[in-house]
């Protein structure tokens, strides 16, 4: 089994695609990963050999990847929260965060549905509600 940045690529996906399940590393940049050790990207992980499993692993090195980048992400959140700017606002409140609509998307981020109705006069007049007994309107 081959352990790059302490990630268990998996066996049976080619090299290219198993690259990707290390975080930090995408389609890109597997690319140039490939390229620099040569490496056919069709080769499947359980056929690699120890020598091309070490060109890999220092290959990747050149990145920030796995713990460094998720810590490195979670500094710059924990800064934008504490200066108060706009995109701290939303990490807080749990909005998105890049422009995107929240009026009719977002659920997500937003949790289910709740639907919020208005309480019928019969209603309200019998429980006692707001307007009970105050002689309403003059």
């Amino acid at each position: 089994m081959a352990r790059i940045a302490g990630v268990d690529l998996p066996e049976n996906k080619r090299v290219d695609i198993g690259l990707t399940y290390i975080f930090g590393i995408g389609r890109s940049n597997v690319k140039l990963v490939l390229k620099d050790t040569g490496i056919d990207e069709a080769k499947r992980v359980k056929d690699l050999t120890e020598e091309e499993i070490n060109k890999l692993q220092k290959s990747v090195e050149q990145f920030k990847v796995e713990g460094d980048l998720r810590q490195e992400t979670e500094q710059n959140i924990k800064r934008y929260e504490e200066i108060g700017n706009y995109k701290g606002i939303r990490h807080r409140k749990g909005l998105p965060v890049r422009g995107q609509r929240t009026r009719s998307n977002a659920r997500t981020k937003r949790g289910k549905r709740k639907t919020v109705g208005t309480v019928r006069k019969e209603v309200v007049a019998a429980t006692g509600g707001p307007t009970a007994g105050k002689g309403g309107a003059k």
